[in-house]
């Protein structure tokens, strides 16, 4: 609800919603991880903006156009991914997710660098091949951004951008 305030409601109020700005609402659902998703859950989400915004000028849903999924998007942050890597701006990690908490650091104190952080950036890239056409077992591997381990923010020491699930999604077809 507050990203769709900030992102719909927000710009609204302050330019107006005339056709002439052009504003539009698009309606994203995140559902990269499908364990956890559940048909409940998008529905509630659709039930709830219907609730909260006004139809759209042809009287339909408030959002434009179809319901976007972040699977929609796979391909692209694929090859965003990769273009991570070559930049040296992202690493794969193999931390146990035990070790991947000690070396955060805690509110307190910094974080320690992930000794694969400075794996080249060829190795990185065939770690990458590797974790995407399944030939490493989940939890393996995961793709990190190089950011900043002694950031007071724990959510910015070198985040998870994409790890490895090896389950079937209902919005894609083969493995992705």
């Amino acid at each position: 609800a507050k990203a769709m305030c900030f992102n719909h409601a927000i710009p609204n109020q302050i330019f107006g919603s005339s056709p002439n700005n052009r504003g539009r609402f698009h309606l994203r659902l995140d559902d990269t991880n499908p364990q956890k998703e559940d048909m409940e859950y998008v529905d509630s989400i659709r039930e709830d903006v219907t609730w909260l915004l006004p139809p759209n000028q042809g009287g339909g849903a408030p959002w434009d156009g179809n319901v976007r999924k972040t699977s929609d998007y796979f391909p692209l942050i694929h090859a965003c991914a990769i273009q991570l890597l070559k930049d040296g701006h992202a690493y794969i990690d193999s931390l146990t997710p035990e070790e991947m908490r000690t070396y955060r650091g805690t509110l307190t104190q910094p974080g320690i660098e992930s000794p694969h952080r400075t794996r080249t950036i060829a190795e990185n890239l065939e770690l990458f091949t590797q974790m995407t056409n399944g030939e490493c077992d989940a939890g393996q591997h995961i793709l990190r951004a190089k950011i900043d381990m002694a950031s007071p923010n724990l959510n910015l020491r070198d985040p998870a951008l994409y790890r490895i699930q090896h389950v079937s999604h209902p919005n894609v077809e083969g493995d992705q």
